[in-house]
């Protein structure tokens, strides 16, 4: 166990270092002081902390550090449950490995062209982040090439086990070379995952991390409701609790897209996520949510899972999830980084059963509050019709940002500078604190800008070029 927990003590690159403080990582969290040096050393190791915890830059900053450049040779694989986990922990090497030059990372998940996949892989890649069934898909179809990886990472190894990936885990950690650091992280230890360590791993280190030592700061309430009036409790509870963004959870993909033209229809900026979702709509409701341009996110927990937000001040629980295990992880979205969050669940009659088992989990109970505490004087009626009635006057309704899509991404060697640049240099003439967040994609670009110079920043980029190039741009509805 490392006693600092200062980034300077670890044995990493200069251009790593820097990086690291441009993020603003100040200090180490305690999985990344407990398994970053042992990493370093290309150890094994079962790493097993909460959500938050910090485990993504624990596992890829020693990745980095280890890879052989400029060979375009797979030297890292990463497996992750679900296609939005992989784009999250992608997203965070290239964010972690911008210092490195031609660092190439791939997706390979579901829902995206394979013959995009198979165009990088051909052009050679370094890093791949991917779901146990398309990797495996790939190396059947010998499109992806192990024989030089180095490190895999099994991320959130007891999701995956949960979701029936055991049999694809096993034949992809078969054909990986014998000679590897294996990497397990995951929130609990199972049986399933003792059995795969003792198998496929050499004296792995063992770090648990109690969740106490990584307590967030969430106040965790409860709303006693008829199943019938939860709207109007969801409107309440946006009007009283809400900061910048909130996300709804619902156990049912169909009532997520309820309850989204529901607050539309009111003029809440809003927006779901569910399995019926196609990859590139899916992309653009998160994209508009983590870039501000969609205040409300209504989700299920499957299409939930590996949304990467920062400074989310509030979390709802339409409904009481089925496990007391996916509370935890629903409410983990919130009180990170050091900030504080709020937890809001809805309990009809019959779900006391689900939240007594969730304050036995938790060990301790949920606050209980009553929507007539505090409520506003144009308090919100129960709905008449879609929408109707969902908020009150009294809730900021519309978001402060819009977000522009570019018809160009990596594949055009754009990065956020540039289209930083384009829109604040003397063509595009904006200050820039009406830019917000910047999303490069293999094949597009996500930019985030203030509502009210929207239409100016669109002329602008669509108008002036990048890097000598025009690229189409439309703002994403």
């Amino acid at each position: 166990m490392l006693a600092e927990t200062d980034f300077n003590t670890l044995p990493l690159a200069p251009g790593l270092i820097a990086v690291v403080k441009e993020l603003g990582f100040e200090r180490l969290t305690p999985i990344q002081a407990a398994t970053i040096p042992a990493l370093l050393l290309g150890k094994d190791l079962v790493g097993q902390s909460k959500t938050g915890s910090g485990k993504t830059a624990a596992f890829a900053l020693p990745i980095l550090q280890r890879l052989s450049l400029p060979p375009r040779e797979l030297g890292a694989l990463v497996l992750c449950p679900t296609r939005e986990l992989s784009a999250q922990v992608a997203r965070e090497f290239r964010k972690l490995g911008r210092s490195l030059p031609g660092l190439s990372v791939v997706v390979l998940a579901g829902g995206q062209p394979l013959r995009d996949q198979v165009t990088a892989l051909e052009k050679g890649v370094h890093l791949a982040v991917g779901t146990p069934g398309r990797v495996l898909d790939h190396l059947r179809r010998r499109t992806l090439k192990v024989h030089r990886v180095a490190t895999v990472v099994l991320d959130e190894a007891d999701r995956m086990l949960e979701m029936g990936f055991t049999e694809d885990m096993t034949k992809i950690l078969k054909a990986l070379p014998a000679t590897r650091q294996t990497v397990f992280f995951s929130a609990t230890f199972s049986d399933s995952i003792e059995a795969l360590s003792k198998k496929y791993q050499r004296a792995p280190i063992r770090v648990h991390i109690e969740q106490q030592e990584q307590q967030p700061d969430i106040r965790q309430l409860v709303v006693h409701v008829a199943s019938e009036d939860k709207l109007k409790a969801l409107a309440w509870t946006l009007e009283q609790h809400m900061g910048e963004s909130a996300l709804v959870f619902t156990n049912l993909k169909a009532r997520a897209f309820e309850i989204e033209k529901a607050l539309s229809a009111a003029g809440v900026s809003a927006s779901s996520l569910h399995g019926d979702l196609e990859q590139y709509d899916r992309d653009r409701v998160l994209a508009k949510f983590r870039n501000g341009s969609t205040r409300v996110l209504v989700a299920t927990d499957v299409a939930a899972r590996g949304i990467d937000l920062d400074k989310l001040g509030l979390v709802v629980n339409f409904d009481l999830p089925s496990q007391p295990e996916l509370y935890v992880h629903r409410i983990g979205r919130t009180g990170r980084a050091e900030s504080s969050g709020i937890a809001v669940s809805f309990c009809a009659r019959a779900e006391l059963p689900k939240l007594e088992a969730i304050e036995r989990y938790v060990g301790a109970a949920l606050t209980p509050i009553q929507r007539s505490a505090g409520a506003s004087k144009s308090s919100p009626s129960v709905p008449q019709r879609p929408g109707a009635g969902v908020t009150s006057n009294e809730l900021e309704r519309e978001a402060k940002m819009d977000t522009l899509r570019l018809s160009g991404g990596r594949k055009e060697k754009l990065r956020p500078g540039d289209i930083l640049g384009a829109l604040t240099g003397e063509a595009g003439g904006l200050a820039g604190e009406d830019v917000g967040k910047i999303e490069i994609h293999e094949r597009f670009a996500y930019v985030a800008v203030k509502k009210s110079i929207s239409a100016r920043a669109l002329r602008s980029l669509s108008e002036g070029r990048i890097k000598g190039k025009k690229f189409r741009v439309e703002l994403v509805k």
